[in-house]
């Protein structure tokens, strides 16, 4: 194990380090900075979360003095992150004079122009504001000596990758040129070998990514009851601060309006915003005056707030590598996190990808109960309704309603009523959805037709392993099987039935595209009378 102390970099960066209350390097620390220092170029393979930033902010600042000349261009996606990357360059020049700028689009370029002029050593900025200046001429990188390309693969991802090479051909050619991407596809590592010396590639491993501060669970939910499965599990949590990522923008908007529409503090964040809009929606998350940020990936790229307790998947993400991306963005400096995904039973399969691609199983927890949500939440209602009665303004406006109430009906029933009013959402997630009806299956369980069989080499032992890995049932639990040309039947337990259905309907068994829906009940047979 090493130490910050053991670094060679200079007494104000140690001492900066220090106020910052850091003292051992993060394994991405420990890797690069000492390959950086060295002076060669780097690819470091780390996601968000795992202090890529001061693995190259701490060489770089170590390294620029205090002449007034750009000397370190930093590159990043979005507008936050640029912000985020300046924010902590700053507390690590703390005993240095050394300025450093952010550059993004949104904001007044004759402002950034002005601060240039004046003399930095260190921009970091998105690419399209940074190749702005460079034709306006109002931004010289012939003396720049290091080059960062952060979160390169989200660079490319949004088109930025004909700027960065316009960029790096403007830049002082006996450079130092550091690379850090979460992912390294095809064009990226296509841009090292171009542009960059002999690259020394650092990465650290899925187990170091996947921070042990992080606990991990998965919830099963029915798709048709995804959103009273969200609001139950939320309502079951000691939220501080959370992120619910959703898989598009209008999955976004739908939920955040569900959300608000149920009385939860929220608001979304998504490409469809006006950079005005999309500030204001952060600035409310940083100063925790909303409880819940609602966002695609796109749109939550770059943001890092220390004081997220909960990372909510309520849409599974598309990749290991964006699980791993999203769940990092809790347990942040030190902080305990909780990462939630909802997994519907078509999606099975995939979180089992996650899980081998991260080489650890993620536990499952069921949804809480009516009953186990209600006493959660008591403490917290008691306090609102012991708030609302120590003030008692406008009161006077219900007080002939109250006699009128206290005269016909007891108390206890008036404040039953109110509380069921007042704190219940007007869902019942005990029922289902599904009514399946008699299907003629055995006691406790439910009889599925499925619209293939032996034409598709259809056997048991195929059908239970399927079964059992999209429910998460164990393959002794699912009941009869009866096996045809043309279709099959089976029972399996009424309590997974829900599951099963959504997990195989409209599914593939050995390739075939297959249907599968409630039986019909076995006719009974006629008595026929005694002779």
């Amino acid at each position: 194990m090493s130490y910050f102390k053991d670094f060679n970099i200079t007494d104000q960066v140690k001492k900066a380090i220090h106020d910052m209350g850091f003292e051992e390097p993060s394994p991405i620390q420990e890797k690069a900075i000492p390959v950086i220092l060295s002076g060669e170029d780097v690819i470091g393979q780390a996601q968000t979360g795992t202090g890529k930033t001061a693995a190259f902010g701490i060489p770089v600042v170590d390294k620029v003095t205090e002449d007034r000349y750009v000397q370190a261009l930093i590159l990043t996606p979005t507008r936050e992150l640029a912000i985020q990357v300046s924010g902590e360059l700053q507390k690590l020049t703390k005993y240095k004079k050394i300025r450093t700028l952010p550059i993004y689009g949104g904001q007044s370029i004759s402002h950034q122009i002005r601060a240039l002029k004046q003399g930095v050593q260190v921009v970091i900025g998105t690419p399209g504001r940074i190749t702005d200046h460079i034709r306006r001429q109002t931004l010289s990188l012939d003396k720049v000596h290091t080059v960062v390309l952060d979160e390169a693969d989200e660079m490319l991802d949004m088109g930025f990758i004909e700027d960065i090479e316009a960029i790096l051909k403007q830049v002082n050619k006996e450079r130092q040129t550091l690379l850090f991407s979460a992912t390294m596809p095809p064009p990226i590592k296509k841009l090292s070998y171009k542009y960059m010396k002999k690259p020394q590639l650092v990465a650290i491993s899925k187990g170091e990514v996947t921070a042990p501060s992080i606990d991990q669970v998965y919830y099963k939910v029915l798709e048709r009851n995804k959103l009273d499965s969200l609001c139950r599990i939320i309502d079951s949590e000691e939220i501080d601060l959370g992120i619910i990522f959703c898989r598009t923008k209008k999955g976004v908007s739908e939920l955040t309006e569900a959300l608000q529409a149920r009385g939860y503090i929220a608001d979304g964040l998504h490409g469809d915003l006006t950079q005005s809009q999309r500030d204001n929606v952060m600035k409310k998350f940083r100063d925790s005056t909303i409880e819940f940020l609602i966002a695609t990936d796109v749109a939550a790229r770059g943001i890092d707030v220390d004081n997220v307790t909960h990372v909510i998947n309520y849409d599974i993400p598309q990749d290991p590598e964006s699980y791993v991306h999203r769940i990092g963005r809790t347990g942040r400096a030190g902080r305990k996190g909780l990462a939630l995904t909802l997994v519907t039973p078509r999606e099975m399969k995939h979180l089992r990808s996650i899980e081998d691609e991260i080489k650890m199983p993620i536990p499952s927890e069921n949804v809480p109960t009516f009953a186990e949500v209600i006493e959660k939440q008591q403490e917290t209602w008691k306090k609102q309704i012991e708030t609302a009665m120590n003030d008692d303004k406008d009161s006077e406006w219900f007080a002939p309603l109250v006699h009128d109430l206290l005269n016909t009906y007891p108390a206890e029933k008036i404040v039953t009523a109110l509380l069921k009013r007042n704190f219940l959402n007007d869902n019942n997630l005990d029922d289902d959805g599904y009514n399946f009806g008699e299907t003629g299956g055995a006691k406790g369980m439910v009889r599925f037709f499925i619209n293939v069989g032996k034409n598709v080499n259809m056997s048991p032992k195929i059908l239970i392993e399927e079964i059992s890995e999209l429910v998460g049932i164990p393959g002794k639990a699912v009941g009869r099987i009866d096996i045809f040309d043309k279709f099959t039947f089976v029972e399996v337990p009424e309590e997974v039935a829900p599951f099963v259905y959504e997990a195989l309907r409209y599914s593939r068994i050995n390739g075939a595209r297959v249907n599968l829906e409630p039986a019909k009940p076995r006719p009974k047979r006629e008595k026929r009378p005694l002779k």
